[in-house]
């Protein structure tokens, strides 16, 4: 008999800010995606949300390494800004 395990969704470990389930920087492609469908239609409130996740992220990785100095706004915000 199988044991079957629930899937582990896509969403950050703090306070490293890598995926729960792929290991990878977080937000990963497929948490993009996931919040680009739970934000549907509403991509200001979706900007506003990665904000203030960036803000935490930011603070907790200087906290780990203060020599880290990557573009949070890249990885939290750029890709939900709408295009075109």
């Amino acid at each position: 008999m199988a044991v079957v395990r629930p899937p582990v969704p896509h969403v950050a470990m703090r306070p490293l800010w890598r995926c729960r389930n792929c290991g990878r920087e977080w937000p990963c492609q497929p948490a993009k995606l996931a919040l680009l469908t739970e934000y549907r239609g509403n991509r200001t409130a979706l900007l506003v949300y990665l904000g203030t996740l960036m803000q935490e992220a930011t603070s907790q990785l200087t906290q780990l390494n203060p020599d880290r100095r990557a573009d949070m706004a890249d990885r939290f915000v750029a890709w939900a800004r709408a295009r075109g």
